[in-house]
Protein backbone atom coordinates (compact mmCIF):
# COMPACT_ATOMS: atom_id res chain seq x y z
CA UNK A 1 0.00 0.00 0.00
CA UNK A 2 2.47 2.53 0.81
CA UNK A 3 4.55 2.22 -2.63
CA UNK A 4 1.25 3.60 -4.17
CA UNK A 5 1.02 6.46 -1.73
CA UNK A 6 4.37 7.83 -2.52
CA UNK A 7 3.25 7.72 -6.24
CA UNK A 8 0.56 9.77 -5.69
CA UNK A 9 2.27 11.96 -3.86
CA UNK A 10 4.99 12.63 -6.11
CA UNK A 11 2.22 13.04 -9.12
CA UNK A 12 0.94 15.80 -6.48
CA UNK A 13 4.42 17.51 -6.26
CA UNK A 14 5.01 17.35 -9.68
CA UNK A 15 1.69 19.04 -10.99
CA UNK A 16 -0.58 19.88 -8.01
CA UNK A 17 -2.08 16.91 -8.65
CA UNK A 18 -2.75 14.60 -11.88
CA UNK A 19 -5.47 14.52 -14.43
CA UNK A 20 -4.38 11.22 -15.16
CA UNK A 21 -7.32 8.93 -15.92
CA UNK A 22 -5.15 5.74 -15.26
CA UNK A 23 -3.81 6.52 -12.06
CA UNK A 24 -4.78 4.91 -9.16
CA UNK A 25 -3.58 5.28 -5.77
CA UNK A 26 -4.66 3.17 -2.04
CA UNK A 27 -4.02 4.56 0.92
CA UNK A 28 -5.20 3.88 4.64
CA UNK A 29 -7.79 6.01 6.02
CA UNK A 30 -10.54 6.30 9.11
CA UNK A 31 -13.42 8.91 10.19
CA UNK A 32 -15.06 10.97 13.05
CA UNK A 33 -18.74 10.94 14.11
CA UNK A 34 -20.88 13.62 11.10
CA UNK A 35 -22.26 15.46 13.81
CA UNK A 36 -18.92 16.88 15.25
CA UNK A 37 -16.18 18.84 13.76
CA UNK A 38 -13.79 16.05 12.71
CA UNK A 39 -12.11 15.98 16.75
CA UNK A 40 -13.40 12.88 18.16
CA UNK A 41 -10.52 10.95 19.67
CA UNK A 42 -7.96 8.67 17.63
CA UNK A 43 -8.89 5.96 19.25
CA UNK A 44 -12.72 5.94 18.44
CA UNK A 45 -11.37 6.33 14.75
CA UNK A 46 -8.68 3.74 15.07
CA UNK A 47 -11.33 1.27 15.76
CA UNK A 48 -13.05 1.46 12.47
CA UNK A 49 -12.06 -0.68 9.16
CA UNK A 50 -13.14 -1.37 5.87
CA UNK A 51 -12.77 -0.55 2.48
CA UNK A 52 -13.94 2.63 0.66
CA UNK A 53 -14.00 3.42 -3.08
CA UNK A 54 -13.80 6.64 -4.82
CA UNK A 55 -13.53 7.36 -8.59
CA UNK A 56 -14.48 10.12 -11.25
CA UNK A 57 -12.39 13.59 -11.97
CA UNK A 58 -8.84 13.70 -12.63
CA UNK A 59 -9.43 17.25 -11.24
CA UNK A 60 -10.62 16.03 -7.79
CA UNK A 61 -8.71 13.14 -7.50
CA UNK A 62 -5.59 14.87 -5.91
CA UNK A 63 -7.74 16.37 -3.17
CA UNK A 64 -9.43 13.08 -2.59
CA UNK A 65 -6.08 11.36 -2.27
CA UNK A 66 -4.65 13.86 -0.28
CA UNK A 67 -7.21 13.66 2.26
CA UNK A 68 -6.80 10.15 2.52
CA UNK A 69 -2.95 10.55 2.96
CA UNK A 70 -3.93 13.10 6.13
CA UNK A 71 -6.23 10.68 7.66
CA UNK A 72 -4.41 7.33 7.14
CA UNK A 73 -2.50 8.18 10.75
CA UNK A 74 -5.91 8.39 12.38
CA UNK A 75 -7.32 5.29 10.90
CA UNK A 76 -5.23 3.13 9.27
CA UNK A 77 -7.60 -0.47 9.02
CA UNK A 78 -9.41 1.77 6.44
CA UNK A 79 -8.29 1.46 3.08
CA UNK A 80 -8.96 4.23 0.65
CA UNK A 81 -9.12 3.52 -3.34
CA UNK A 82 -8.73 6.46 -5.33
CA UNK A 83 -8.99 6.53 -9.00
CA UNK A 84 -9.73 9.38 -11.88
CA UNK A 85 -10.68 8.45 -15.02
CA UNK A 86 -13.00 11.71 -15.85
CA UNK A 87 -16.17 12.64 -14.35
CA UNK A 88 -18.41 11.22 -16.47
CA UNK A 89 -16.83 7.95 -16.23
CA UNK A 90 -16.77 8.37 -12.56
CA UNK A 91 -20.62 8.61 -12.50
CA UNK A 92 -21.06 5.27 -14.52
CA UNK A 93 -19.73 3.72 -12.40
CA UNK A 94 -21.04 5.50 -9.33
CA UNK A 95 -24.74 4.95 -10.93
CA UNK A 96 -24.35 1.20 -11.27
CA UNK A 97 -23.15 1.05 -7.71
CA UNK A 98 -19.69 0.01 -8.19
CA UNK A 99 -17.99 2.84 -6.04
CA UNK A 100 -19.11 4.28 -2.78
CA UNK A 101 -17.86 8.26 -3.78
CA UNK A 102 -17.98 10.11 -7.25
CA UNK A 103 -15.31 12.79 -7.39
CA UNK A 104 -16.77 15.24 -9.85
CA UNK A 105 -15.60 18.76 -11.41
CA UNK A 106 -19.04 19.44 -12.19
CA UNK A 107 -22.21 18.61 -10.70
CA UNK A 108 -24.23 15.58 -11.87
CA UNK A 109 -26.17 16.14 -15.14
CA UNK A 110 -30.03 15.16 -15.08
CA UNK A 111 -29.20 12.50 -17.56
CA UNK A 112 -27.03 10.88 -14.48
CA UNK A 113 -29.26 11.45 -11.99
CA UNK A 114 -31.68 9.34 -13.61
CA UNK A 115 -30.00 6.86 -14.83
CA UNK A 116 -28.37 6.46 -11.03
CA UNK A 117 -31.81 6.32 -9.67
CA UNK A 118 -33.21 3.60 -12.51
CA UNK A 119 -30.11 1.69 -10.75
CA UNK A 120 -31.49 1.95 -7.34
CA UNK A 121 -28.21 4.60 -6.26
CA UNK A 122 -31.36 7.01 -5.58
CA UNK A 123 -29.72 8.48 -1.95
CA UNK A 124 -27.01 10.79 -3.14
CA UNK A 125 -25.59 13.48 -1.50
CA UNK A 126 -23.68 15.89 -3.31
CA UNK A 127 -21.26 18.25 -1.31
CA UNK A 128 -19.17 21.41 -2.50
CA UNK A 129 -15.19 20.18 -1.50
CA UNK A 130 -13.58 23.76 -3.60
CA UNK A 131 -13.08 26.05 -6.34
CA UNK A 132 -11.15 25.41 -9.77
CA UNK A 133 -10.49 27.52 -12.44
CA UNK A 134 -9.37 26.40 -15.77
CA UNK A 135 -6.42 27.69 -17.49
CA UNK A 136 -5.93 28.72 -20.87
CA UNK A 137 -2.10 28.38 -21.88
CA UNK A 138 0.34 28.23 -24.66
CA UNK A 139 4.16 28.00 -24.95
CA UNK A 140 6.05 29.95 -22.70
CA UNK A 141 8.06 30.53 -26.32
CA UNK A 142 4.78 32.49 -28.02
CA UNK A 143 4.95 35.76 -26.48
CA UNK A 144 2.59 37.15 -29.22
CA UNK A 145 -1.36 36.14 -27.82
CA UNK A 146 -1.59 38.66 -24.63
CA UNK A 147 -5.13 38.13 -23.72
CA UNK A 148 -8.19 35.90 -26.10
CA UNK A 149 -11.93 36.97 -25.27
CA UNK A 150 -14.68 34.20 -25.02
CA UNK A 151 -15.21 34.96 -29.08
CA UNK A 152 -11.59 34.19 -29.62
CA UNK A 153 -11.35 30.78 -27.95
CA UNK A 154 -14.70 29.79 -29.34
CA UNK A 155 -13.19 30.67 -32.91
CA UNK A 156 -9.71 28.55 -32.21
CA UNK A 157 -11.08 26.04 -30.35
CA UNK A 158 -14.82 25.57 -31.10
CA UNK A 159 -16.39 23.48 -34.26
CA UNK A 160 -16.26 27.13 -36.72
CA UNK A 161 -12.59 26.05 -36.24
CA UNK A 162 -12.58 22.72 -37.64
CA UNK A 163 -9.92 22.54 -40.19
CA UNK A 164 -7.89 25.98 -39.79
CA UNK A 165 -4.31 25.44 -39.04
CA UNK A 166 -3.54 29.21 -37.89
CA UNK A 167 -4.40 31.29 -34.83
CA UNK A 168 -5.28 33.90 -37.59
CA UNK A 169 -7.11 31.98 -40.51
CA UNK A 170 -9.74 30.86 -36.94
CA UNK A 171 -9.97 33.61 -35.54
CA UNK A 172 -8.43 37.28 -37.90
CA UNK A 173 -6.59 40.02 -35.91
CA UNK A 174 -4.25 36.86 -34.22
CA UNK A 175 -0.94 35.66 -35.34
CA UNK A 176 -0.25 33.65 -38.52
CA UNK A 177 1.19 31.28 -36.49
CA UNK A 178 0.24 27.54 -36.63
CA UNK A 179 -2.21 26.48 -34.35
CA UNK A 180 -1.88 23.02 -32.45
CA UNK A 181 -4.43 22.44 -30.34
CA UNK A 182 -3.78 20.05 -26.73
CA UNK A 183 -6.93 19.69 -24.56
CA UNK A 184 -9.16 17.35 -21.99
CA UNK A 185 -11.51 14.79 -23.40
CA UNK A 186 -15.35 14.48 -23.70
CA UNK A 187 -14.72 12.09 -20.68
CA UNK A 188 -13.89 14.99 -18.81
CA UNK A 189 -15.91 17.16 -16.01
CA UNK A 190 -12.82 20.32 -17.16
CA UNK A 191 -14.30 19.45 -20.50
CA UNK A 192 -17.90 19.89 -20.01
CA UNK A 193 -17.04 22.91 -17.62
CA UNK A 194 -15.39 24.52 -20.62
CA UNK A 195 -17.92 24.03 -22.60
CA UNK A 196 -20.78 25.22 -20.86
CA UNK A 197 -18.90 28.36 -19.20
CA UNK A 198 -16.94 29.32 -22.45
CA UNK A 199 -18.93 27.99 -25.36
CA UNK A 200 -22.92 27.99 -24.66
CA UNK A 201 -23.49 31.14 -24.85
CA UNK A 202 -21.82 31.76 -28.34
CA UNK A 203 -22.76 28.60 -29.64
CA UNK A 204 -26.36 29.06 -29.16
CA UNK A 205 -26.33 32.73 -30.77
CA UNK A 206 -24.25 31.34 -33.33
CA UNK A 207 -26.59 28.29 -34.66
CA UNK A 208 -23.77 26.37 -33.56
CA UNK A 209 -23.13 22.87 -30.88
CA UNK A 210 -21.89 24.02 -27.66
CA UNK A 211 -18.59 21.47 -28.77
CA UNK A 212 -15.01 21.80 -29.87
CA UNK A 213 -13.76 21.20 -32.87
CA UNK A 214 -12.25 17.67 -34.00
CA UNK A 215 -9.44 17.79 -35.01
CA UNK A 216 -7.51 18.52 -32.07
CA UNK A 217 -5.31 16.53 -29.92
CA UNK A 218 -7.17 15.59 -26.53
CA UNK A 219 -6.57 13.06 -23.64
CA UNK A 220 -7.67 12.44 -19.96
CA UNK A 221 -4.46 12.58 -18.43
CA UNK A 222 -3.22 16.35 -17.74
CA UNK A 223 0.49 15.31 -17.76
CA UNK A 224 -0.26 14.69 -21.80
CA UNK A 225 -2.09 17.74 -22.43
CA UNK A 226 1.09 19.74 -20.68
CA UNK A 227 3.34 17.62 -23.08
CA UNK A 228 1.30 18.63 -25.81
CA UNK A 229 1.43 22.71 -24.91
CA UNK A 230 5.05 22.21 -24.49
CA UNK A 231 6.02 20.35 -27.54
CA UNK A 232 4.75 23.71 -29.85
CA UNK A 233 6.24 27.20 -29.74
CA UNK A 234 2.26 28.07 -31.30
CA UNK A 235 0.51 25.64 -29.11
CA UNK A 236 -3.10 26.51 -27.59
CA UNK A 237 -4.66 24.30 -24.59
CA UNK A 238 -7.12 24.07 -21.58
CA UNK A 239 -6.72 22.58 -18.16
CA UNK A 240 -7.23 22.80 -14.68
CA UNK A 241 -5.35 25.96 -12.93
CA UNK A 242 -4.16 23.35 -10.55
CA UNK A 243 -2.61 21.41 -12.73
CA UNK A 244 -1.33 24.39 -14.81
CA UNK A 245 0.01 26.90 -12.80
CA UNK A 246 3.53 24.89 -11.61
CA UNK A 247 3.89 23.45 -14.77
CA UNK A 248 7.35 24.47 -16.70
CA UNK A 249 7.65 26.03 -20.05
CA UNK A 250 4.16 26.94 -20.31
CA UNK A 251 2.07 30.22 -20.21
CA UNK A 252 -1.30 31.14 -18.60
CA UNK A 253 -3.30 33.27 -21.09
CA UNK A 254 -5.18 36.14 -19.62
CA UNK A 255 -8.98 35.85 -19.92
CA UNK A 256 -11.87 38.53 -21.06
CA UNK A 257 -15.15 37.03 -20.26
CA UNK A 258 -16.88 39.64 -22.07
CA UNK A 259 -16.40 42.58 -19.97
CA UNK A 260 -13.45 44.07 -21.82
CA UNK A 261 -11.19 43.53 -18.96
CA UNK A 262 -8.21 40.43 -19.53
CA UNK A 263 -7.92 38.77 -15.98
CA UNK A 264 -5.16 36.37 -15.38
CA UNK A 265 -5.57 33.43 -13.55
CA UNK A 266 -4.64 33.42 -9.81
CA UNK A 267 -5.77 32.24 -6.33
CA UNK A 268 -7.45 35.27 -5.54
CA UNK A 269 -9.17 36.17 -9.27
CA UNK A 270 -10.85 32.27 -8.97
CA UNK A 271 -11.82 32.89 -5.25
CA UNK A 272 -13.31 35.40 -6.30
CA UNK A 273 -15.02 34.84 -9.46
CA UNK A 274 -12.96 37.52 -11.15
CA UNK A 275 -11.29 35.21 -13.51
CA UNK A 276 -14.19 34.26 -16.29
CA UNK A 277 -13.57 29.92 -16.21
CA UNK A 278 -13.78 29.22 -12.96
CA UNK A 279 -15.44 26.46 -11.33
CA UNK A 280 -16.78 24.15 -8.12
CA UNK A 281 -15.64 20.74 -7.24
CA UNK A 282 -17.66 18.48 -5.94
CA UNK A 283 -18.08 14.65 -4.27
CA UNK A 284 -21.16 12.75 -4.24
CA UNK A 285 -21.36 10.22 -1.78
CA UNK A 286 -24.08 6.70 -1.92
CA UNK A 287 -25.71 7.58 1.21
CA UNK A 288 -26.58 4.01 1.20
CA UNK A 289 -23.25 2.43 1.02
CA UNK A 290 -22.68 5.24 3.71
CA UNK A 291 -25.13 3.74 6.54
CA UNK A 292 -24.14 0.24 5.70
CA UNK A 293 -20.15 1.07 6.08
CA UNK A 294 -18.43 2.93 8.72
CA UNK A 295 -15.62 3.21 6.61
CA UNK A 296 -17.23 5.45 4.24
CA UNK A 297 -18.60 7.62 7.00
CA UNK A 298 -15.46 8.00 8.46
CA UNK A 299 -13.57 8.89 5.94
CA UNK A 300 -16.26 11.71 4.80
CA UNK A 301 -16.74 12.91 7.96
CA UNK A 302 -12.71 13.65 8.28
CA UNK A 303 -12.97 15.39 4.68
CA UNK A 304 -15.78 17.54 5.51
CA UNK A 305 -13.60 18.82 8.11
CA UNK A 306 -9.94 18.58 8.66
CA UNK A 307 -9.24 17.32 5.34
CA UNK A 308 -11.44 20.14 3.65
CA UNK A 309 -9.43 22.67 5.94
CA UNK A 310 -5.89 20.76 5.12
CA UNK A 311 -6.21 19.40 1.65
CA UNK A 312 -7.82 21.87 -0.53
CA UNK A 313 -5.12 24.34 -0.59
CA UNK A 314 -2.48 22.14 -0.13
CA UNK A 315 -2.90 20.59 -3.63
CA UNK A 316 -3.05 23.80 -5.28
CA UNK A 317 -6.84 24.28 -5.45
CA UNK A 318 -9.04 27.27 -3.68
CA UNK A 319 -10.37 26.64 -0.22
CA UNK A 320 -13.97 27.21 0.24
CA UNK A 321 -15.11 30.15 3.14
CA UNK A 322 -15.71 29.59 6.50
CA UNK A 323 -19.64 29.79 5.46
CA UNK A 324 -19.19 27.47 2.13
CA UNK A 325 -17.47 24.78 4.39
CA UNK A 326 -20.23 25.06 7.11
CA UNK A 327 -22.82 24.83 4.01
CA UNK A 328 -21.14 21.42 3.02
CA UNK A 329 -20.75 19.95 6.26
CA UNK A 330 -24.77 20.43 7.33
CA UNK A 331 -25.60 18.45 4.08
CA UNK A 332 -23.14 15.95 5.23
CA UNK A 333 -24.35 15.59 8.68
CA UNK A 334 -28.08 16.11 8.04
CA UNK A 335 -27.82 13.50 5.38
CA UNK A 336 -29.25 15.80 2.54
CA UNK A 337 -29.95 13.67 -0.69
CA UNK A 338 -30.48 15.03 -4.27
CA UNK A 339 -33.55 14.50 -5.60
Amino acid sequence: MLPAICVSFLLLASACGSDNGDNETSSSSGSSDASNDGSNSNDEAASVSGNVTISGSSTVEPISIRVAELFEDVAPDVSVTVDGPGTGDGFKLFCEGETDISDASRQIKDTEKASCFENGVDNIVELKVGVDGIAVMTSAANTAVECLSFEQLFALIGPAGEGTKTWGEASPGLPDTPLDVFGPGEESGTFDSFLEIVFEDLAEEQGLEATTRTDYSPSGDDNVILQGIQSSDTSLGWTGFAFAVNAQNVRLIPVDGGDGNCVEPTPDSIASNQYPISRDLWIYVNADKAAANPAVTAYIDFYVTEGLKQAVGEVGYVPLTDAAQAETQGRWNAMETIS
